[in-house]
């Protein structure tokens, strides 16, 4: 993840299934789990970027979206993949995004509780 964000933090409705799902999208992309807690996770390379928290009131879906960058086509493929089989929904399919710029490849997917997901290769 960027070095650029401190952190991002998702709150979800049900911790043990959003984690089941983001398991499966992140380990595609090459993050991993590095932080377990009463009600929150977190993944990263070396250290947490992106938190997944319980904190027992609903999730508010199209709030917007966050973008992962992954390290080529195949691998936005594969985490678009794990998204669908893991309990995710289809947002936009794997493709190239030329309104972005002319290598901008991406897919879109919704979480378990509508939060989206942006899985991007290429450059503007």
């Amino acid at each position: 993840m960027s070095e650029t964000f401190s952190h991002v933090g998702f709150e979800v409705s049900d911790i043990a299934r959003s984690a089941v799902f983001y398991d499966a999208v992140l380990g595609r992309l090459g993050l991993r789990r590095l932080h377990d807690g009463d009600g929150i996770i977190g993944y990263g390379t070396t250290e947490p970027r992106l938190f997944i928290v319980q904190r027992g009131r609903p999730p508010a879906p199209g709030y917007g979206h966050t973008a992962l960058r992954a390290s080529g086509r195949a691998a936005v493929d594969a985490a678009y993949a794990a998204a669908l089989e893991s309990g995710g929904t289809d947002d936009g399919p794997p493709g190239l995004r030329p309104q972005y710029g002319p290598r901008y490849y991406a897919a879109y997917v919704l979480d378990p509780d509508g939060l989206r997901l942006e899985l991007v290769a290429g450059g503007h």
